[in-house]
């Protein structure tokens, strides 16, 4: 009792201009000190022996001379001595609570527990059902998303300068994508059903990006030296994808035509959402690896683009990234774009709608519960929504006027010209 009666009563707050970092030396002996204790910087062991003295109204006397030096040893020797000390250092009966304040400190301290345990009760919680949707995305986005960025040295090089010819590696590059899109998202088959599935529409791709041949010649140029790289790159992406899609809860049993459509239309939209995590704002470029696979604005324009897409893309990029998304809400926003009912082609608008409306329950639980001051934020991820359909329909324009130039599609894989050109906008 005596001892709580003591840590209650005796700490006062430390001077600013302390220095945490020099070690703390009890100004009565030497020991180490605990803090301030009744103006002072002593060890528990005086702060407790002045404050029973106080409290008796003592009166020692030294059995020495009066001038006894008080250490860690021999505090206990000369009660005077020691209580002198106590009192040249600075320490000050006025500090010392009554029994009546201590009573009431002890009180309110228990009372502010009582509250901030009650707080803690009414705080927003997940349910287990949350709680399961967030884990399984967040996994899904983790096998789909290799942030060592292994797999970009299998695209065909980048070409930052000079004209480029068509690469004869193009089908081992498409068969190693091909291979590493089978490895990533494999699954259990669905006995007796063979409707057209996502992995029947990825297998297509695959088989028709390694038994077709667009053009057999090899020498023809291109001023636009990234595409080819920065196709591969693409196609790459859309795979994972694709695997990500297959993990919302929901999304497998919706018709094989609205699985189609939902992925055609917001591919781009959640490739751009995904390229955020390797997005700097130190030079506003993506980092993805190596020097190598380091692009800036000038490399994508290499590709065919132009600033009317890359100025937006960037400062969307840069919004996104000053929100500082957990990863749990970064992986809901991208199933939230994905799951949009007002996609071009959508056929069960009611259905997808209802998936969506749940992973936005969600996003809004885990803000509440997870995110403090997030009490925008929920407004502002979904502005960035808006901002990407913005950027989908200048994407759309830039590819259509990049596949119609048969030197430049002949660059792109089956895969970027199945998703994008049939794209409704």
């Amino acid at each position: 009792m005596e001892m709580m009666e003591s840590a209650i009563s005796t700490s006062t707050q430390v001077p600013d201009e302390f220095d945490r970092n020099v070690p703390r030396i009890c100004g009565v002996c030497g020991d180490k000190a605990t803090g301030f204790h009744f103006n002072a910087m002593t060890c528990e062991g005086c702060k407790g022996f002045f404050r029973r003295s106080m409290k008796r109204k003592a009166s020692f006397t030294c059995p020495f001379n009066g001038s006894c030096t008080i250490t860690k040893d021999n505090r206990r020797h000369c009660q005077a001595c020691r209580l002198k000390r106590c009192l040249d250092i600075g320490m000050m009966k006025e500090f010392i609570l009554t029994d009546e304040e201590v009573q009431r400190k002890k009180e309110l301290i228990q009372r502010r527990k009582v509250e901030e345990a009650q707080r803690e009760v009414q705080k927003p919680q997940l349910s287990e059902e949350q709680r399961s949707i967030i884990d399984t995305l967040v996994d899904a986005h983790h096998k789909t998303y290799d942030d060592s960025y292994s797999d970009f040295s299998r695209f065909r090089p980048p070409v930052r300068e000079g004209p480029v010819t068509r690469s004869a590696s193009r089908a081992a590059s498409l068969h190693s994508l091909s291979d590493a899109s089978s490895n990533s998202f494999s699954h259990s088959p669905e006995s007796g059903d063979r409707k057209m599935n996502l992995s029947n529409m990825l297998m297509m791709y695959q088989e028709q990006g390694l038994n077709s041949s667009p053009d057999s010649k090899e020498d023809e140029g291109t001023g636009l030296s990234m595409l080819p790289h920065l196709a591969d790159l693409v196609s790459y992406s859309i795979q994972k994808v694709i695997g990500f899609a297959k993990t919302i809860p929901g999304f497998r049993e919706l018709t094989a035509e609205d699985q189609i459509a939902l992925l055609k239309s917001s591919a781009i939209e959640v490739i751009m959402l995904r390229s955020n995590q390797s997005f700097s704002l130190e030079d506003m470029s993506w980092s993805c690896g190596g020097p190598e696979f380091k692009y800036c604005v000038n490399d994508v324009t290499k590709a065919g683009h132009t600033l009317e897409l890359l100025e937006p893309l960037v400062k969307f990029q840069v919004g996104l990234k000053k929100l500082n998304l957990h990863e749990e809400e970064h992986v809901l926003l991208m199933a939230i774009c994905l799951l949009s009912p007002d996609r071009p082609g959508v056929q069960d608008h009611e259905r997808v709608e209802a998936l969506q409306d749940r992973l936005s329950e969600v996003l809004q639980a885990y803000i509440r519960a997870h995110h403090p001051g997030g009490c925008l934020l929920y407004a502002k991820m979904i502005q960035k929504l808006a901002d990407l359909r913005s950027l989908n329909e200048e994407h759309s324009k830039q590819y259509r006027s990049l596949s119609f130039q048969p030197e430049h599609s002949m660059q792109l894989t089956p895969l970027v010209l199945e998703v994008f050109g049939g794209q409704v906008t």
